[in-house]
C-alpha cells in the first residue's frame, strides 16, 4: 500500500489548519463503479500516561465480513488533542498498521468525521487523499453541523447541514441505539457512504470493519499479531 507524501508531519496548530484548507478542495465526493470486495476499518486507542497509543487496521471480505487480516502498531502521538486537528494526531500510527496490510482494502471506514468538518477536511479525508483509496468517516458524536430527529427505525437518517451544505448524514444503524455520524471521506458519496455501513452491520450500533477495527486498539480481539512500531513503520519506503 502506497502513500502519498503531501506534507511534513512536524507542523504548528496554525500550519496544520492551513494544510487541511489547501487539500480540502483536492477531495473527491463522487463513488467509482467499483464494487468492492473488501473493507477496511480504522481505529486507535486512547494513549497511556506515557503518550503511546495501538492502532488497528482491520480488513473483511464484503459482503461477507469475514475477517482477512488485522494489523496492529504501536508509537507515541506527538501532536496534541485538538478538536477538527485530529489526524494530524492520530494519521502516522493508523498509516502504521495500514501500511502492514498484504490485502489492500477497496474501502475504509474510520473512526472520525470526513467532510462533515468544520474545514471540510477530516481525518477520512486526509487519509483517502493519502492512501488514494476510497473513504468514509463514522463516527460516534457530532464535530460540527445540525439535524432533525432521526427516526427509530434501523437503516433511517436525517442530513447532517452546516451553514446550508450536507456535510452528513445522521444514521440510525440498529434500533434502540444512538445514531452515528456518516460523511464522505473521499472517492465516495454520501448515499453509497451510508449504504456501505448499513451492509456491514451486524446486531450492533457500528459497522464490522469500525467495531473490530476498535477492538483490535484496545486489545480486546485476541487473535491480533504483535505490534510492530511506529519507527519500523517510517523505515519502511511505503511514501511516494
Amino acid at each position: 500500500m502506497k502513500i502519498k507524501n503531501l506534507h511534513d508531519w512536524q507542523l504548528s496548530v496554525a500550519d496544520a489548519k492551513q494544510i487541511q484548507n489547501r487539500l480540502a478542495g483536492q477531495v473527491s465526493r463522487r463513488s467509482e463503479p467499483i464494487e468492492p470486495r473488501f473493507v477496511g476499518g480504522v481505529d486507535i486507542s486512547a494513549p497511556d500516561s506515557a503518550g503511546m497509543a495501538r492502532s488497528a487496521a482491520v480488513v473483511v471480505s464484503y459482503p461477507e465480513l469475514e475477517i482477512a487480516e488485522i494489523e496492529t502498531a504501536e508509537g507515541k502521538l506527538n501532536f496534541p488533542y485538538i478538536p477538527g486537528l485530529l489526524s494530524f494526531r492520530e494519521v502516522p500510527l493508523i498509516l502504521a498498521a495500514l501500511g502492514q496490510l498484504s490485502i489492500e482494502p477497496d474501502l475504509i471506514m474510520v473512526d472520525g468525521h470526513g467532510i462533515a468538518h468544520p474545514r471540510r477536511f477530516g481525518i477520512a479525508s486526509h487519509l483517502g487523499l493519502l492512501l488514494e483509496i476510497p473513504t468514509l468517516g463514522c463516527a460516534k458524536s457530532r464535530l460540527c453541523g445540525n439535524h432533525s430527529p432521526v427516526p427509530s427505525k434501523a437503516g433511517a437518517f436525517s442530513e447532517l447541514t452546516d451553514n446550508g451544505e450536507v456535510i452528513g448524514a445522521v444514521l440510525r444503524s440498529k434500533v434502540g441505539v444512538r445514531p452515528i455520524y456518516i460523511s464522505i471521506g473521499h472517492r465516495i458519496d454520501l448515499l453509497t457512504a451510508i449504504q456501505r455501513v448499513m451492509n456491514c452491520c451486524r446486531n450492533y450500533r457500528l459497522p464490522e470493519p469500525s467495531r473490530l477495527a476498535h477492538l483490535a486498539a484496545s486489545g480486546r480481539y485476541t487473535t491480533i499479531p504483535a505490534s510492530r512500531t511506529l519507527d519500523q513503520f517510517q523505515s519502511k519506503s511505503l511514501w511516494t
